[in-house]
């Protein structure tokens, strides 16, 4: 069943983010099984307390375990050290729902 990580992040320095940390990530979301269903910024808060303007990114994943296997790795934890002091973020992951029954 697909899994989708889905990030919400305030960039603060969108130049340093894209060149260290995007550029970082991208390679290894497709070394790690992933694909990328959508990444942009402006992002409109309609409600809650966080977003608003902020950029989206969403990868899809083979499944739950693939994605974790991304996001515990050493490879990836190097990677999240180029955003600090540079974006906040917020990390969602969600399996796909069935839909009727499949």
């Amino acid at each position: 069943m697909p899994t989708y990580m889905i990030v919400t992040a305030k960039i603060a320095d969108r130049d340093a983010f894209i060149s260290g940390y995007g550029t970082a990530a991208a390679k290894l979301v497709e070394q790690f099984g992933g694909r990328y269903v959508l990444r942009g910024p402006g992002a409109e808060l309609l409600e809650g307390n966080f977003g608003d303007g902020a950029s989206m990114v969403i990868s899809e994943w083979p499944d739950r375990e693939t994605a974790k296997r991304f996001w515990n790795s050493a490879e990836y934890a190097k990677a999240k050290k180029l955003r600090e002091g540079v974006a906040d973020v917020q990390v969602l992951l969600i399996d796909a729902p069935r839909i009727n029954g499949e």
